[in-house]
């Protein structure tokens, strides 16, 4: 399990780079060792060089062999004044295999003999020429034998490696405490936040609250806690929604009995012989028989679902003049009403639900005049298009705020008067898109507002008949 962990993986992966950088380094390492060995050899040997030189033949055999065995070479060759001396010799057991010259080698051929050195398990005689010290002659060769030169280079090689095992794995440790704290614990927080949420996600106090200094996690964080908002805002509209629409099948289930009390009641006063009550007698049965349909629609669906539109051809110029009746009467006398369609216009759809949808366009448009206390007007036009019918619906009004234009459509947002609900609009696009068409503003600025609805001639699922 420690490998899986983030923390685990990071120390294994700094002792591995570690490592290899250490060996990256080994190669040259050894190389310049055996060229240090190979010069301290070639300085011994002429420091009992010149001894013997300056002993002349006072130095017996005994003390020139203790010379070689203490510069651990065989022989010494000193070249003085153009002349080549043998100065110091013993015998060797073994041919000369291999000549390096130590006066200016390049770094590759330092690595190269290095490596070959190491690769060769063998006994050698090397013949090695170099440079005197302080210019004491012209060229110094020695004759030595490698393996005492290998077992010091993997002598040092294994001590370099030890070395850098011992650094890798307090680099790694630091660094696997350093994560641990600048990275796993933030994690671990946000994880922590995510769990608590998950629980709980309509509980806005468990919204996390970003608190990382590191730049990258400082932003997940923040990208979580936006998220977190808008999923806690959604739950609680959705609560709201769903508590809404058990009221309303409550509401509706009395208001359906009520309201078929009054339809028994209306259909006595259609019989009055009053012209005048004659007159608004059929208005009011047609209008609380629609308040009863919508009842039952409400209880068969439950929770305000709109069932699929009924399709029906009318003429749409009726329609609107009964809306409109309908408003004038609603309102205090501050708004005209202005039609602009044609009387042979007939259209195909849902006529029940399009009143619903040019009576909340319109009743909004009323109220945001009435509102202002100043005059105004609402203008109701209609057109045939290539493919369907367009309906308008503009006013003189105030216009929308900013906030109710970026939720215009969405329940419990858009309304922008004291004591609405934020749901004619949302039904509107609701009933709008069920007819397959879209429900669009125009415009909405300080001269007023504009809905444009678009209807298809023919819905993407069968029509009833």
């Amino acid at each position: 399990m420690f490998l899986k962990t983030l923390s685990g993986r990071f120390l294994i992966l700094t002792a591995l780079f570690v490592m290899l950088a250490e060996i990256l380094i080994f190669v040259p390492s050894v190389a310049r060792f055996r060229e240090d060995y190979i010069r301290s050899r070639l300085e011994r040997a002429q420091i009992a060089s010149l001894s013997l030189l300056a002993a002349g033949d006072m130095i017996d055999e005994k003390v020139e062999g203790e010379l070689l065995a203490n510069a651990e070479v065989y022989n010494v060759v000193l070249r003085r004044d153009e002349a080549r001396q043998l100065v110091l010799s013993s015998p060797i057991r073994q041919t000369i295999e291999a000549t390096y010259d130590m006066r200016d080698p390049s770094a590759w051929e330092l690595i190269r003999d290095a490596i070959h050195c190491l690769l060769e398990p063998d006994n050698r005689v090397m013949r090695v020429i170099g440079d005197p010290v302080k210019q004491a002659g012209m060229l110094i060769e020695v004759t030595m034998d490698t393996a005492p030169l290998r077992a010091a280079m993997i002598d040092y090689g294994v001590r370099i490696l030890g070395l850098s095992a011992v650094i890798s794995v307090l680099t790694a440790g630091l660094l696997f405490l350093a994560v641990g704290r600048l990275l796993v614990a933030p994690i671990r927080r946000v994880v922590s936040h995510m769990s608590s949420y998950a629980e709980a996600p309509e509980d806005a106090r468990r919204v996390i609250e970003p608190q990382s200094d590191v730049v990258e996690l400082r932003e997940a964080e923040e990208a979580l806690q936006g998220l977190q908002k808008q999923l806690t805002s959604a739950l609680r509209q959705k609560e709201r929604l769903a508590q809404l629409g058990g009221a309303v099948a409550r509401i509706s289930h009395d208001l359906r009995n009520i309201l078929t009390t009054a339809q028994l009641m209306s259909d006595r006063i259609e019989m009055s012989k009053d012209p005048t009550v004659a007159r608004a007698a059929p208005k009011l049965i047609a209008a609380i028989g629609r308040a009863v349909s919508l009842c039952e629609s409400t209880l068969a669906f439950g929770k305000a679902e709109e069932p699929p539109p009924t399709l029906a051809r009318f003429m749409l110029s009726g329609l609107v003049e009964e809306i409109v009746e309908g408003e004038r009467i609603a309102g205090n006398g501050l708004v005209d009403y202005v039609t602009d369609i044609a009387p042979a216009l007939t259209m195909r759809a849902d006529r029940e639900q399009l009143y619903r949808v040019l009576s909340n366009l319109t009743r909004n448009a009323r109220q945001a005049i009435e509102a202002t206390g100043q005059p105004g007007t609402i203008e109701i036009g209609a057109g045939e298009e290539e493919g369907g019918w367009w309906i308008r619906v503009g006013d003189t009004g105030p216009g929308l705020p900013q906030k109710t234009r970026e939720h215009l459509f969405e329940p419990f947002h858009a309304g922008n008067r004291k004591g609405g609900t934020g749901l004619g609009l949302a039904i509107a696009a609701e009933l709008i898109r069920g007819h397959g068409g879209r429900l669009e503003l125009v415009r909405s600025d300080e001269n007023g507002t504009e809905f444009m609805a678009h209807l298809p001639r023919e819905l993407s699922f069968s029509d009833p008949q």
